[in-house]
């Protein structure tokens, strides 16, 4: 410490020094006085930081230690553009990011001299293929979504666009999306920040998201509004409607809406009042438990007109969905369909805690509901939806093997959009204008080149799942199964999803002669 004080005065007596010898030059040679103006800031920075005591590394370095700073802001773009290998990068790979580019831009999509990935390495995964390839007659893979209560059911793609807020996202790339699910025949959900023009005004088919906030269909007091929702879920776009119980990246958690980003744009789309904080609590006000949830069901299909009704929501205590469960079988009342949030799924913002270690993986929830809807038999009456890192054709066929009927992506549409996975999105700097409100930003996203890629991103993901179902021999989605599926959990020892993630849960001789697991 007295080295680092002696160190300060010795320089401190250098700048004095200097301003004296630069005053005096500058009495013979007016030049002079320009170094001693950009000295003087210079000298300024090294007081300040001398004596100020909230960063120590500047008290103790008062101007290299601005190097620190400057090379930790550039480090993302150092490890992604310089030393990320093509496996590398999270939360997805450089191989990953590179097929969605590929595929949106309608690019060669192949790789050459084989396998990168370790075959020996624990986690890996691989699908058995047959002898004798098949063909699937179904070019565009479509799940009628609609229970035996739903009158207005709904053809849904395998594929579509997971949740994302207007609000969240610019409203150039709202419309680019919506416009790239118009082009391709698939739909789009609209987050939980309620249906903007830009959804509309793109002409997709849109799955409306209800969240704790019901933002466009709230009263004054922030409770659900019957007769808001009536008027706006009676708009031909809107086919299907999802209730959020919660959400991968932070499940349990709310969300704050900053009275600064509370524009009268957003207001007017969320039904608030411009200009002041609005809160998305954790839990709704429109019920408490799993009977009034499906009460509150019922009363929005009855007020859709018999639209699809769903739920959303990432698992976590198995008790409470097989309690759901049991009060859907007493009571016959059940959602059309079922969104299943792994906890890897992403977000513009959220808690460390929550985002790394709350809520059950994607593979464990889905094998898990597909198992508990089966064991009450509501399975033929509900479909299931997966969500959580789907972007390429053996993601969707995994999640199918475990249970899902329909699969979500958020990311890999943004991707699409032309995200570079810059880390910004709760910055509101993202540099290709998908993550902000800043017109500056967002005015660089043309929504006609983009909505062509991201209808091509899923037009090509689609034709990936066929030639992959075919090499396996699977006719058709109801075939795949998790038995063809498998992860190396060893070294020497590969074992089947089916094995993996249903054997523990069917234990009875007599449940294991009933359950069918497709």
């Amino acid at each position: 410490m007295a080295t680092n004080i002696n160190v300060r005065q010795t320089l401190s007596y250098v700048f004095i020094a200097a301003y004296l010898i630069l005053l005096a030059l500058s009495i013979f040679n007016r030049h002079m006085l320009w170094f001693l103006l950009l000295l003087a800031p210079v000298h300024g920075v090294y007081l300040y930081n001398v004596r100020q005591s909230k960063h120590s590394l500047l008290r103790n370095y008062p101007l290299l230690g601005y190097l620190r700073y400057f090379f930790e802001s550039i480090r993302p773009e150092f490890r992604q553009y310089f030393f990320e290998s093509d496996l590398d990068g999270k939360p997805f790979s450089r191989r990953q990011r590179s097929i969605v580019y590929q595929r949106a831009k309608n690019e060669r999509q192949t790789v050459p001299f084989g396998m990168q990935s370790n075959s020996q390495e624990t986690g890996y995964e691989w699908i058995a293929h047959t002898m004798f390839p098949v063909h699937v007659k179904e070019e565009n893979l479509r799940v009628t979504v609609g229970s035996s209560r739903c009158t207005q059911s709904y053809s849904a793609s395998v594929y579509n666009i997971s949740a994302m807020s207007y609000g969240s996202l610019s409203k150039t790339a709202i419309t680019a999306l919506s416009a790239g699910a118009r082009l391709g025949g698939f739909a789009h959900n609209t987050g939980e920040g309620g249906v903007s023009p830009f959804h509309i005004d793109g002409g997709g088919d849109l799955i409306w998201q209800i969240g704790t906030g019901y933002f466009g269909c709230r009263d004054k007091d922030g409770h659900f509004s019957e007769e808001l929702f009536k008027q706006q879920v009676a708009h031909p776009n809107i086919k299907m409607v999802e209730i959020k119980l919660s959400q991968g990246a932070k499940p349990g958690h709310g969300g704050i809406l900053p009275a600064a980003k509370n524009t009268p744009e957003i207001a007017a789309i969320r039904k608030v009042e411009p200009y002041t904080t609005v809160s998305s609590p954790p839990s709704h006000s429109a019920f408490t438990d799993q009977f009034t949830l499906l009460l509150y069901i019922q009363k929005l299909r009855l007020l859709s007109g018999g639209k699809p009704i769903g739920i959303k929501l990432c698992l976590g205590n198995e008790q409470e969905f097989e309690r759901l469960c049991q009060e859907m079988m007493q009571n016959q009342i059940f959602p059309d369909f079922i969104t299943i949030d792994g906890a890897e799924g992403g977000t513009g913002a959220a808690p460390l805690e929550f985002t790394d270690s709350l809520g059950m993986p994607l593979y464990d929830a889905l094998s898990f509901a597909q198992y508990t809807l089966k064991k009450y038999d509501l399975r033929k009456e509900i479909k299931i939806i997966a969500a959580g890192k789907i972007i390429t054709g053996v993601d969707i066929i995994k999640a199918i093997s475990l249970g899902a009927d329909i699969c979500y992506s958020a990311r890999g549409m943004m991707f699409a959009l032309g995200c570079i996975q810059a880390l910004q999105c709760d910055s509101g700097r993202c540099p290709v204008g998908i993550a902000t409100q800043d017109k500056n930003l967002y005015q660089g996203l043309d929504v006609t080149d983009k909505s062509v890629r991201v209808a091509n991103f899923h037009g090509n993901t689609i034709k990936s799942t066929i030639e992959v179902m075919e090499a396996c021999g699977f006719k058709e989605i109801a075939d795949i199964n998790p038995d063809k599926i498998f992860r190396r959990v060893e070294q020497g020892k590969s074992i089947s999803f089916k094995e993996l993630y249903f054997s523990k849960k069917i234990t009875s001789k007599a449940l294991k002669q009933n359950y069918v697991l497709n």
